[in-house]
């Protein structure tokens, strides 16, 4: 029973560490980060007013919506309208539950896990897939519950969008795991110890699953679904408040899990570029596992700028562009990338 009430107590404290520190932190600091980045871009200032360097903004924002009216068109569809902004947070959040942040630490005997879930989630990669799709039906419900042409345009749009791109992210994951011969994160990025990054194995798998991580966040240029000129806001125009808020939280958090996934199973995840001997780092220790950690973060803040930098730096596609690229060059692409991987691999065995 004590072992039982031990696990509990671990769990729900990293359960709160990585819900308060992790996601919500990160979410505001990534509206700071795209604030800046921007004004830098655009010869601007940036947000700099509320707190040093303008770092209490989002919190601010934050503040700003909690106060404002919630308004429910009269003729929306009342219980899907409010549950829509809570399936597409929900989904961003619970994504966090099979990721690795490092290399589990020995504590008492006892392997701790840098993650939400204490073992290692060898299915990892699917229940995140799986989760993605399911992601779809916060925004299709947002556009279909309010009974908007614009916002039901914007609905349709992400939907179509969606599951178009998830072919190809899809498609480009299975070179990944054909290389590596596993679902488990933790093993994949295991594989990829000293520049063994998989970057260099599958450069096609990454460029598309690249290209697939901007259309799945609804992030420039691919940001069809709520596009301004035409849209009005597509599929958040009836919303307000801190329903508002929560699609603008979920999208960032959408951000850093595309950029997450991107750095474990691409870049080489938290591996350091030297081996940890030559450092004095025993493995196992909770020293190695927080250095792990920082250059895990590291990479995905490297990778978030990315994101923004692209955001500020091309056009918007027209929408007949976007389905184009999805499916006659990307998927084209990714199947492609399947074949020659696959053959490779059979001649090598």
């Amino acid at each position: 029973m004590t072992d039982w009430l031990s696990l509990v107590i671990e769990f729900l404290i990293k359960a709160l560490i990585l819900l308060t520190l992790i996601l919500l932190i990160a979410a505001a600091f990534g509206v700071w980060l795209e604030r800046k980045v921007s004004a830098w871009i655009q010869n601007r200032i940036g947000p700099n007013r509320v707190g040093p360097f303008g770092l209490l903004q989002p919190f601010a924002d934050v503040i700003k919506l909690f106060l404002k009216e919630d308004i429910t068109p009269h003729a929306a569809d009342k219980f899907f309208h409010r549950i829509a902004p809570v399936i597409s947070l929900g989904v961003a959040f619970s994504v966090y539950a099979v990721i690795p942040f490092a290399e589990p630490f020995k504590y008492n005997d006892r392997l701790i896990y840098f993650s939400i879930t204490t073992p290692d989630v060898n299915i990892g990669i699917l229940f995140i897939l799986a989760l993605t799709s399911v992601g779809v039906y916060g925004i299709t419900f947002a556009g279909w519950s309010s009974n908007n042409k614009y916002s039901l345009l914007g609905g349709l749009r992400s939907s179509a969008q969606m599951i178009s791109y998830e072919l190809s992210m899809g498609l480009s994951l299975v070179g990944v795991l054909l290389v590596c011969q596993t679902f488990s994160l933790q093993e994949i990025v295991q594989k990829q110890a000293l520049w063994n990054w998989n970057l260099f194995y599958q450069p096609l798998a990454f460029i598309v699953f690249l290209v697939s991580a901007f259309a799945e966040t609804n992030r420039a240029p691919f940001d069809l679904p709520e596009a301004e000129p035409e849209l009005v806001g597509g599929y958040n125009t009836e919303y307000s408040g801190m329903k508002f808020g929560m699609f603008f939280l979920a999208e960032y958090a959408n951000m850093f899990t595309s950029s997450l996934i991107i750095v474990l199973l691409f870049l080489g995840g938290w591996n350091l570029p030297v081996p940890p001997e030559w450092l004095g780092l025993q493995q196992g220790s909770f020293l190695l596992s927080l250095i792990q950690f920082c250059i895990l973060i590291f990479k995905v803040l490297l990778m978030v700028f990315f994101f923004i930098w692209v955001r500020w730096s091309v056009p918007r596609f027209r929408y007949d562009q976007l389905m184009y690229l999805g499916w006659k060059v990307l998927l084209p692409l990714a199947l492609v990338n399947l074949f020659v991987t696959s053959i490779v691999l059979y001649v090598l065995k």
